[in-house]
Parts: structure tokens; sequence; C-alpha cells
């Protein structure tokens, strides 16, 4: 048997593309407090706080 092909190659991804009519809002949630919270239900301040944060990987630890 042979392995299907399961990954997109970089040409192939530029090639994909989306009408504005065919598109659709993405919603972003995180956790706060110990519980999940759409983004978009944020104030301004934590708007703000939301997107100052960084994405790190502890010494030693894989990366995902």
């Amino acid at each position: 048997m042979s392995a299907q092909k399961t990954e997109l190659t970089e040409v192939e991804m530029l090639q994909i593309a989306l009408n504005d009519d065919e598109r659709q809002p993405c919603e972003v949630w995180t956790r706060v407090m110990g519980y999940h919270r759409p983004v978009a239900s944020f104030n301004k301040g934590k708007q703000g706080e939301y997107a100052e944060r960084v994405c790190f990987t502890e010494p030693g630890e894989r990366a995902n």
C-alpha cells in the first residue's frame, strides 16, 4: 500500500483562496482566571493585554 499525501506543499497552499463572501469570522477563546472566554467579550484594556502576550517554551521542553 502507498501512503496517501496528507500535507499540502507551499505552492498548493498559495493557490488556495477564498472570496470575501466565503469567509466567516473566527472566534478566539482564551483561558482567564480559571475559565474560558471569547476574546471579543474583553474590554479594551484586557484586549490590549491579550495582544501583548508572548508565547515561549520552557528550557528543556520540546516545542509542539
